[in-house]
């Protein structure tokens, strides 16, 4: 006797539909086939121990259970639900009508409780492109697979719920997970500019940047306000659509962290890795090829605070991402494609003390010094930071809102206001790429890539001057 019930295992962030082959005959034994890795190698012990748990039993024959198609290789513990079903219906221990007509995907406990998995969303997206009715998912991966339209979503806190959704698929709408309206309500979060004194001149790199999805270079001596500025560049960023809300929420589904959304992600991702981060960690990889900062960073920011830190290796491995917006990781039997359209904010000590420019004339680094820290950045690195600016340090009374005389400085402009503006060319852009399949300016793959000012750009400055000369610093974009 055969039966045939279906689970899902995702490459990159496109899911494939694996069907679960169960079985019974003549002889003694359960194997399970079908390229398994260790853990679901394991899942037989557990899918056994949670059956038995509510009192139904092993059939003393042979048990053949087969995940196809059979060279994928099958990597963790989302096929347990799948062939405690599968057991179930062909022993005929449950009646089960409808196993073959959902994706059926959760890690089971000893006690027959659902643990949750990653990958719902890709999963729901391509139960719904073959034509299942819905999915049976853990219940808090659900929440993110009910966003997707034209397909039933069941979440399952235990073995009992999925067989009575299977049974009594009528009776079961308790269990059945909607999609949450939107009440149109959107709240940034990060630190607001207004909070920010001075720097009017990056202020307005920020806003461009936030406006066409710009890359981002800020240079400047300790305390100017460099990391401030970039964690108050949420607050002007406007909601993802819906569409990159699908591309960017698909990516954290598979990293197993969808399940920290109410659904699909309204906020833009803001990654701040530290310098002392692997290339794997960046990029993506390790042993299930998973995506890394840039990928979880896609349709938001990559902030990288002290970017001159980064070993070198690690700088120029971004290249190929910031060119092409995506990663590709490769295997020896397989290749995963990860998105990683994101914008880079960085920011850097202009030399080694941190004050070469600044107006104290306290640098103290020599030429050499100067010219071999700045060179940790590459010439092609460098060339696809669009907007490069100096941030000089504000006197001590700028700091306190106080002019020259004494008297106050009108408000800093909110981070409100700036969004307005943001928004609106945004939604100039979304017009002029409609039907495209991008969003933003820094997007177009054709456009090709300008020269840097010669006159204002940081990257093509003239060569800094011994510091015990008076030279002033870099002028500002």
């Amino acid at each position: 006797m055969l039966n045939k019930c279906y689970c899902a295992t995702c490459l990159g962030v496109e899911a494939v539909i694996v069907t679960v082959e169960v079985d019974l005959s003549v002889g003694i034994g359960i194997h399970l086939v079908g390229l398994p890795d260790s853990a679901v190698r394991e899942s037989l012990l557990r899918v056994i121990t949670a059956l038995m748990s509510y009192g139904f039993h092993i059939p003393g024959r042979k048990l053949v259970v087969n995940l196809a198609p059979a060279d994928l290789r099958k990597e963790g513990s989302a096929y347990d639900l799948a062939i405690a079903i599968g057991l179930l219906a062909v022993s005929e221990q449950v009646a089960l009508p409808d196993c073959g007509k959902f994706v059926i995907m959760g890690e089971l406990a000893l006690d027959g409780r659902v643990r949750p998995t990653g990958g719902a969303l890709p999963v729901a997206l391509q139960a719904r492109a073959e034509g299942f009715e819905g999915c049976i998912l853990p219940a808090e991966s659900a929440r993110e697979a009910a966003e997707i339209e034209g397909l039933a979503v069941y979440g399952v806190s235990t073995l009992a719920e999925a067989i009575e959704v299977l049974a009594t698929r009528d009776a079961c709408d308790h269990l059945l997970v909607r999609r949450q309206a939107d009440d149109g309500r959107f709240q940034p979060a990060g630190n607001d500019f207004s909070q920010v004194r001075g720097q009017h001149v990056a202020k307005r790199g920020f806003e461009i940047a936030a406006a066409g999805s710009h890359h981002l270079l800020l240079v400047g001596s300790p305390g100017s306000g460099k990391s401030l500025m970039a964690s108050c560049l949420p607050s002007i960023l406007p909601p993802m659509t819906r569409d990159e809300a699908i591309e960017t929420g698909k990516v954290y589904s598979v990293a197993g962290r969808g399940s920290g959304f109410a659904g699909l992600p309204r906020e833009r991702p803001f990654r701040s890795p530290h310098h002392s981060a692997s290339l794997v960690s960046l990029i993506g990889g390790g042993p299930q090829a998973g995506p890394g900062e840039i990928s979880l960073a896609h349709n938001g920011v990559l902030y990288l605070d002290e970017i001159a830190q980064f070993s070198r290796n690690l700088l120029d491995s971004l290249r190929q991402p910031l060119e092409d917006g995506r990663v590709t990781i490769s295997r020896a039997r397989y290749k995963v494609d990860y998105p990683a359209s994101f914008m880079l904010v960085a920011s850097m000590n202009p030399c080694p003390c941190g004050y070469y420019g600044d107006d104290s004339g306290r640098c103290n680094c020599s030429r050499g010094a100067i010219e071999s820290y700045l060179s940790r950045l590459s010439g092609p690195m460098m060339d696809r930071l669009d907007l490069q600016i100096f941030c000089k340090s504000l006197s001590a009374a700028e700091l306190l809102g106080r002019t020259g005389k004494g008297g106050p400085l009108p408000p800093e402009e909110s981070s409100a206001e700036i969004a307005r503006r943001v928004a609106r060319a945004r939604a100039v852009q979304t017009a002029r790429f409609a039907g495209e399949g991008i969003f933003a300016n820094a997007h177009r793959r054709n456009a090709g890539r300008r020269s840097r000012r010669s006159s204002t750009g940081w990257a093509s400055r003239p060569a800094p001057t011994p510091a015990s000369s008076k030279s002033p610093g870099p002028s500002p974009i």
